[in-house]
């Protein structure tokens, strides 16, 4: 059986090999870019949001591994749900990464995002897991300025 540790690396790898969402939809209506200046990873969130709810999402942009494989893995999450739940989800990713996740409740909102959870004790990587999350909470505010994790 696999522990927690064992599960991110497999995951990680899978989802930056072969990231989901990887594209840029048909039609789009919102979009937001992120930069972490510090690695340089660059990502572009691209939404459709039809009647308050995530229709259609993709990605593209450049990266380390925990930045695409969480990109890919948020796009999944976020895809059908409302800007509200996205944005719930946002919030407890952003909690468990950063080790302020209040209890195991929250967490379990997350799916299989919970492999994330060990990210919170390499605080360089913090930024790379959550610079798209920053570009979808941008999207979804319609913000027009390039969200930088400095």
């Amino acid at each position: 059986m696999f522990d927690l540790q064992e599960l991110y690396q497999e995951v990680v790898l899978d989802h930056n090999r072969r990231p989901r969402n990887f594209k840029r939809p048909d039609y789009v209506n919102r979009t937001a870019e992120g930069f972490n200046p510090l690695c340089g990873d660059q990502v572009n969130v691209y939404l459709n949001v039809e009647d308050d709810v995530i229709t259609d999402v993709g990605f593209e942009g450049v990266g380390c591994a925990i930045s695409k494989a969480s990109t890919s893995m948020m796009t999944e999450s976020v895809k059908g749900r409302t800007t509200a739940e996205a944005e719930e989800i946002f919030s407890t990713f952003r909690a468990m990464v950063t080790g302020k996740a209040d209890d195991a409740s929250d967490v379990e909102l997350l799916g299989d995002l919970e492999v994330f959870q060990g990210v919170s004790q390499y605080p360089a990587r913090i930024k790379c897991a959550t610079l798209s999350w920053h570009a979808l909470q941008a999207a979804l505010d319609s913000s027009e300025e390039t969200v930088a994790t400095e």
